[in-house]
């Protein structure tokens, strides 16, 4: 399975960190809509994000619930059909939620910087080092904390969780 090491904070407004963002890149900026549908999944989270009618990835990840870089481990699988999935997979696992959000992509070496505006919950980074085989977690935590120096990213700025989390918070207050 692939790895990387992921953090997400909440931001004040994209606008503030997108010049930022955009000195470190290599490659982006890239919009994307996305609409997420969470699934019951005991091994983890398992989510359908759905990019257009024809376009949508199944993904199944595994990661600690914490505050700062940690350890994600992901497969993704592609599928045209993505309505007749979620119907499926709906089915047959249940639903947890849905998030939808507008994403801004950028690429900085292995990284993926995302600026996510996410409905209901506001504005946020992630940040997503790609690990190669084999490589030690320590060195995508590096990685990932110099960039939030880059990014003037502050510990208290720091969420632990998924968006779909954080969304079924807000609707139990």
């Amino acid at each position: 399975m692939a790895r990387n090491i992921e953090i997400k904070a909440r931001i004040k407004n994209i606008d503030a960190i997108l010049s930022r963002a955009a000195a470190l890149a290599d490659q982006g900026p890239r919009e994307i809509i996305q609409d997420d549908t969470f699934f019951e999944c005991k091994n983890g989270r398992l989510k359908l994000r759905v990019l257009s009618p024809a376009e949508g990835q199944l993904i199944f990840y595994r990661r600690p619930d914490q505050k700062g870089p940690k350890e994600s481990f992901y497969l993704v699988s592609t599928t045209t059909t993505p309505d007749a999935l979620r119907e499926s997979l709906s089915l047959a696992c249940g639903q947890v939620g849905r998030v939808h959000k507008n994403r801004t992509l950028f690429l900085a070496g292995r990284t993926r910087i995302h600026l996510d505006r996410v409905e209901g919950l506001g504005d946020f980074l992630e940040l997503e080092v790609v690990l190669e085989d084999g490589e030690r977690v320590e060195t995508g935590e590096a990685i990932a904390q110099d960039l939030m120096e880059k990014l003037d990213v502050r510990p208290d700025q720091l969420v632990e969780g998924a968006y779909i989390d954080l969304l079924r918070l807000k609707a139990a207050e």
